[in-house]
């Protein structure tokens, strides 16, 4: 059986080239002189078989030798008995030749193929291992948390010892921020994780969004959009957007301005996320879009929030844009390829960028 392969696909390919080869080589026997055309189609139908199957290199090498040997072997006899020019007989080393080249051209497309096929298993293995740590994270890290959150507050309201219940505070508002740490570490685990585009109202998701952070904080609150419809995943867009007026609004205070602006260029759409708190230094802003500064404003926090709106702008293609204000503020800008656009029937401009 030739071909490492054992399907019936298989043996059928090789078994119709036998028969096919044996009657071009009857062929060459009977035809004095006009052997031209099966000699041909004997090599040739060998080319095809070996890119359709898959063949060990001895059994590759004993089915190049007996079709050289064979052809050969009617050429010679041919030339001998002056039916064709012994130049002739020059085909079956040439033929080889030819032969050899191609079995080397389509071990080499097999081999990028296999290594092309163990990379895509090593990913997708990689993103479900990513996924398993991601939830077995969350449950593991979440669940103490909430255990030691929860006899806290049962020691600090059954204390009447000042001290302790200001020790209990203490250990609550740590135990807060090491829940939010531990949101934000899962949230940029599972951010380069697969999703799924789907065609959203992006000024409508904008207001959404905003409305929603407005009774969290006292600021002045504003958001203006014209983006239309894009082809993104909300749920991704929420994250990056959360972790930016989460940012905007630890380093502002009440009564102090968080605008959220969208807009649509030639070649690209963005959402921009305005504050007027203490704001940054152009060398800072420069660093950051660089991604060479810790992302974060100040010597306070983790700096995952910014982390999470890098991992999702990069995953569509996007940037992340820093930049100051004058008179103090910082205006960090997401900025993402414009692929693709429509016009809805409406006569209303729609943006389909297609960011996968």
């Amino acid at each position: 059986m030739l071909g490492t392969g054992s399907s019936r696909t298989n043996r059928l390919i090789i078994l119709g080239w036998g028969l096919t080869a044996l009657a071009n080589l009857y062929l060459m026997y009977l035809l004095p002189g006009l052997e031209t055309i099966p000699f041909h189609l004997v090599w040739i139908g060998l080319s095809i078989i070996y890119g359709f199957t898959t063949w060990r290199t001895s059994e590759m090498a004993v089915v190049l030798g007996l079709v050289a040997v064979t052809t050969g072997y009617f050429l010679v006899d041919h030339a001998q008995i002056g039916a064709i020019g012994w130049q002739e007989v020059s085909e079956v080393p040439l033929m080889s030749v030819v032969f050899l080249v191609m079995v080397w051209h389509v071990r080499r497309r097999q081999l990028a193929l296999g290594q092309v096929a163990t990379l895509a298993e090593s990913e997708r293995r990689r993103a479900e291992v990513q996924q398993l740590f991601g939830r077995l994270a969350s449950h593991e890290l979440r669940t103490p948390i909430t255990v030691a959150r929860g006899h806290t507050e049962l020691l600090r309201n059954a204390s009447t010892d000042q001290a302790v219940r200001e020790d209990a505070t203490i250990v609550l508002e740590e135990l807060d921020k090491l829940a939010r740490i531990t949101h934000r570490l899962v949230t940029l685990m599972q951010i380069n994780g697969s999703y799924v585009s789907q065609p959203t109202d992006v000024d409508a998701e904008l207001a959404r969004i905003v409305r929603r952070w407005e009774p969290t904080a006292e600021r002045t609150w504003s958001v203006r959009s014209q983006i239309g419809k894009v082809a993104i995943n909300p749920e991704r867009l929420e994250v990056a957007l959360d972790s930016l007026l989460e940012n905007a609004v630890k380093f502002t205070r009440p009564g102090d301005e968080i605008a959220v602006t969208g807009w649509v260029t030639d070649d690209s759409w963005a959402i921009e996320v305005r504050d007027s708190g203490t704001g940054i230094t152009p060398d800072q802003a420069a660093q950051l879009t660089e991604a060479r500064a810790p992302l974060q404003r100040s010597t306070s926090g983790t700096g995952l929030g910014l982390a999470i709106v890098r991992a999702a702008a990069e995953s569509w293609g996007g940037r992340v844009l820093f930049s100051g204000v004058p008179d103090g503020g910082t205006i960090v800008t997401l900025r993402f390829p414009r692929c693709a656009s429509e016009t809805a029937p409406s006569d209303v401009p729609e943006l389909i960028a297609l960011l996968d």
